[in-house]
């Protein structure tokens, strides 16, 4: 008898066969053969592709000797610097007190559902760590399914048709992510009201990950707690939009009416992080006292983003590729249904079976949709991260130009050019498919 199969029983029968993230495990392989010298081009994982900003590099080397340990809430002078961060872009009043620093988001997500005690909801398709991490928090996900044709976002009717259908808890926790990942797509005001009003009839709380906000192409996000502060965490971080992933540092807001859950979770962290990093936690301090030059950053990073993005969607959807357009962040979750007949034909039947063609047959990485975002095996999305280029040379270009000026039309081709190439690749693809 193997040693695995001896020891099969340490590991909680609920979680056997658990896998580790799908994105990062892809990534990992990827990155591999990129650095064997294998031309790959890599839409399968989303990291911000520009370089960091200078003043927040500069702080973190003069603040390396920091080493003591620092409040488990965060330091007071980086949370005061969020909260007034969010006045300037979300018109919310935010106390310092009622804000959680940890080592990013992810961390701190996991904590609210190891606490929580109610039922969790989660949308389809969703980032791949949702609902992972509510089953490793031992609850019950329960899904509400969105359509392309509604630009895949949840609704009034569809919230009414889950709790129709199921018998949750008397508290409910919705994790909603805006902008969102897999699709791109963003919540206007009127949308969220609506959705507001069928959270409160409901007692459903809101977990709002809005992690992408301040990458929306047209500085036009709405946050959850404009119209639903009573019942919403904001969840959000350092690591999108001021290009700081590695970094490890995110933040947790908390309305005061729901103290009590804030209070567990502070509990949670003293017990497993203790603190988020010392020295990033000052050079983030020091980052948000200049918001000019963040809202610089921002302005024109997300311009690029949105370029790339509108480019991806047009060319993509030009040989019959089923996409919403997307409004911010990262990723289009492109549907391939177009060449369905013809893949099956080729024996090809699932999302994962396409990717692996596609990426056997033009070396381009994508991750397939299917079960890790919580879509059907055999529907053919994917999940497409328009990030694969030189983001210091597009930065560089674009301050060059000035953000009075728009971007040239052939921005794109000339400092994006690696995604350019891939989705020119792609489509050629397609119409091969199409035309076989």
């Amino acid at each position: 008898m193997s040693t695995d199969s001896k020891n099969v029983d340490l590991v909680r029968t609920d979680l056997r066969g658990y896998a580790p993230a799908s994105n990062l495990a892809f990534n990992e392989e990827i990155r591999k053969l990129i650095e064997q010298g294998e031309k790959v081009y890599h839409f399968a994982f989303g990291q911000s592709p520009f370089p960091l900003i200078e003043i927040a590099t500069e702080a973190l080397k003069e603040n390396a000797q920091q080493n003591a340990y620092l409040p488990v809430a965060g330091l007071y002078e980086l949370r005061d610097g969020i909260s007034k961060f969010h006045v300037k872009y979300d018109g919310i009043d935010v106390d310092p007190d009622n804000i959680i620093v940890g080592p990013g988001s992810k961390e701190l997500i996991f904590l609210l559902l190891q606490i929580f005690n109610g039922d969790v909801i989660v949308i389809s398709p969703s980032w791949t760590t949702y609902k992972p991490q509510t089953k490793l928090a031992h609850h019950k996900a329960y899904v509400i399914e969105t359509n392309i044709e509604n630009d895949w976002k949840i609704t009034p009717a569809l919230v009414h048709q889950l709790m129709k259908n199921n018998t949750l808890k008397k508290n409910r926790l919705l994790i909603f992510n805006n902008p969102d990942n897999p699709t791109g797509t963003g919540y206007n005001q009127t949308e969220l009201k609506a959705l507001s009003e069928v959270f409160r009839e409901y007692n459903i709380l809101v977990l709002s990950d809005e992690i992408y906000g301040r990458l929306h192409y047209d500085q036009a996000h709405v946050s959850m707690t404009k119209v639903y502060p009573e019942g919403t965490v904001l969840c959000t971080g350092m690591s999108k939009w001021a290009s700081a992933g590695g970094w490890r540092i995110g933040y947790h807001i908390y309305p005061p009416q729901l103290s009590p859950l804030m209070r567990a979770v502070l509990g949670a962290a003293s017990h497993t992080y203790s603190c988020a990093s010392a020295p990033v936690q000052f050079a983030v301090s020091k980052m948000l006292k200049d918001l000019d030059g963040c809202d610089r950053y921002m302005k024109h990073c997300s311009r690029i983003m949105g370029m790339v993005g509108r480019y991806s969607h047009r060319e993509l959807t030009s040989v019959g590729v089923k996409a919403v357009e997307p409004t911010a962040g990262y990723y289009i979750f492109p549907d391939f249904g177009v060449v369905k007949y013809k893949l099956m034909q080729r024996g090809i039947e699932t999302c994962q079976q396409m990717c692996d063609a596609i990426f056997a047959e033009t070396c381009v990485a994508l991750m397939a949709g299917g079960p890790a975002f919580l879509r059907p095996v055999g529907e053919l999305t994917t999940r497409l991260c328009f990030v694969p280029f030189d983001g210091r040379s597009a930065l560089e270009a674009s301050l060059a130009i000035g953000l009075d000026v728009a971007l040239p039309e052939n921005f794109v081709k000339e400092y994006c050019t690696p995604v350019y190439d891939g989705i020119q690749i792609l489509k050629q693809w397609v119409t091969k498919q199409l035309e076989s």
